[in-house]
């Protein structure tokens, strides 16, 4: 069955009649098709380009629980995930039509003791990230992800944010990548593993809340993509209350999390491309979209530029279509303008996954 939608298509700002047809988006009419929406305004599905599908706050979870998570995204308008990195297998959930799109990551690629347990695939030898960047490739969708640094609770009283990978390493690494087709993400806190990352050619900096003036430049020349994930970066304190054996870790988390804010608006305006995430899964839950899209307005970006981070920006980053003739009839409906109050994301009228209504 043909459905109808006349609204106000962003990021144009121009009425439009649309119609879908076999899950595909039409611009010339369809006959008998029904009209689903008449007014507001309809804007490409959203994206959460940092998002963890299978991972829940004590760890990995089943299959079902990564279903429900997947529905609470989808039912906030989020339609296409960049799942960034889990350890489960979530290609069933890709077979759903009534689930978001998601470009799969695999799994973290990290040290012994240097992330979070379970998550990741651990290297004793640092030296194997190649090869093991080279399986990732093969099991994911194109990108993979990289903990590029962590607490090193080896030194002691001392311990603080450390790289994790030799700089030889990492390039070869990602030349491997690179020459398979893939992109390659990081999870960076501190200051010390950027130079090196980038160096290597890395494709998207997570988190980067120790981006300094130097790295921030270094950033914006390569067209390095950042996503900051601010809403979880405010979880930084209470990581430094837990810490307390570790003093000089505890100071810097603190300090990272105060500047930003500052941080963050130095890359809007350094013309870095930046993109919307949540990292949900863990600490965060799922389905907060609108909260990071505010957040980036309030660190710098428009109104319209926060709202392009999460829909026909990062879509076009990821290499999805937005809203063009014949492509996939992905989008959200609102009632009103939400370049005009960006908590008009929460309340989505209609979303439409496939060519199919599904709220």
């Amino acid at each position: 069955m043909a459905l109808h939608f006349r609204a106000v298509v962003l990021p144009e700002g121009q009425p439009r009649d649309l119609w879908v047809v076999n899950g595909r988006v039409r611009t010339r009419p369809a006959p008998g098709a029904t009209t689903v929406s008449d007014g507001g305004y309809l804007v490409p599905g959203l994206v959460d380009a940092h998002c963890h599908v299978g991972i829940g706050p004590a760890g990995p979870v089943n299959l079902a629980e990564a279903e429900e998570q997947a529905v609470v995204d989808r039912d906030s308008g989020v339609l296409l995930i960049r799942d960034c990195g889990s350890p489960l297998d979530t290609r069933p959930l890709q077979e759903r039509l009534d689930l978001p799109r998601i470009i799969r990551a695999g799994r973290h690629l990290a040290r012994p003791r240097r992330y979070i347990r379970y998550l990741g695939a651990e290297l004793e030898d640092p030296e194997l990230l190649p090869a093991a960047v080279a399986e990732q490739v093969a099991a994911g969708d194109g990108w993979v992800k990289l903990v590029g640094d962590w607490i090193d609770r080896s030194q002691g009283a001392t311990a603080d944010l450390a790289p994790l990978w030799p700089d030889d390493v990492l390039a070869e690494a990602i030349r491997v990548a690179h020459e398979a087709g893939a992109r390659v993400t990081a999870h960076v806190f501190g200051e010390d593993a950027l130079p090196g990352l980038l160096a290597a050619g890395i494709d998207c900096v997570e988190h980067g809340t120790g981006l300094t003036d130097d790295t921030i430049a270094e950033m914006a020349a390569r067209g390095t993509a950042l996503v900051p994930t601010l809403i979880n970066i405010e979880n930084f304190p209470s990581i430094a209350d837990g810490t307390d054996r570790y003093p000089t870790y505890a100071a810097h988390m603190r300090d990272l999390h105060a500047r930003v804010r500052t941080t963050v608006g130095k890359a809007v305006e350094a013309g870095v491309p930046v993109y919307a995430g949540t990292d949900a899964g863990g600490g965060i839950k799922h389905g907060r979209i609108a909260d990071e899209v505010v957040a980036l307005h309030e660190v710098g970006m428009s109104a319209e530029q926060a709202l392009g981070a999460a829909s026909w920006a990062a879509r076009r980053w990821l290499g999805w279509p937005a809203l063009d003739d014949g492509d996939p009839a992905d989008f959200v409906v609102y009632d009103t303008d939400p370049r005009a109050d960006l908590g008009a994301l929460r309340e989505p009228a209609r979303v439409v996954l496939r060519g199919r209504v599904v709220r």
